[in-house]
């Protein structure tokens, strides 16, 4: 059974033409969370197109700006959660996290258009960066990783959860 922790905007509609999706993809690069972040990305040299926060995410998320790539495990995603209506590509997979040798082709399947903005959503925010890298150089102009990721940083009694991440901004998310 899913439970609902929060309630979700409507998705977008899956039937675009192809001169909406563009537009959307103009509209969503000139935003100025996007502009921000790819500032930050130049004065740091991030390999990518930038690192956003949690709620920066979710707002272009709602407002049908970008999209949400989840690259934690199957596992991960089951049994601690994960944002609705989000795409998954597992960056590492099995228990050995061994880094999936498929994983800009297997974007490539789910992400047509290269100049999607794609937030790239880990546990913390480490491998969503590599991921983010990683379809940056397969052409995927807008990659952006979300800072902090779904369960933050370890806190000093070694838990995750605490803070930062997706679930402590209190966005929407569901566990199965």
């Amino acid at each position: 059974m899913t439970d609902l922790i929060f309630a979700t905007p409507a998705s977008p509609a899956s039937s675009i033409s192809s001169a909406q999706a563009s537009d959307t993809s103009q509209s969503a690069a000139a935003h100025p969370i996007l502009q921000q972040a790819r500032q930050r990305a130049l004065e740091a040299q991030l390999p990518f197109a930038g690192s956003i926060t949690p709620p920066d995410a979710w707002q272009l998320i709602a407002d049908g700006l970008a999209t949400l790539v989840d690259v934690r495990t199957n596992e991960e995603r089951v049994f601690v959660g994960y944002v609705p209506d989000s795409l998954h590509v597992a960056w590492m997979t099995g228990t050995a996290m061994n880094r999936n040798p498929r994983f800009a082709k297997e974007l490539e399947g789910k992400v047509k258009d290269k100049s999607t903005v794609i937030l790239f959503l880990c546990r913390s925010g480490k491998r969503s960066a590599a991921a983010a890298e990683a379809a940056q150089k397969a052409g995927f102009i807008n990659s952006f990783n979300i800072t902090e990721g779904f369960e933050g940083d370890l806190n000093p009694s070694q838990q995750r959860g605490h803070l930062g991440g997706w679930r402590v901004h209190a966005l929407p998310w569901i566990q199965d």
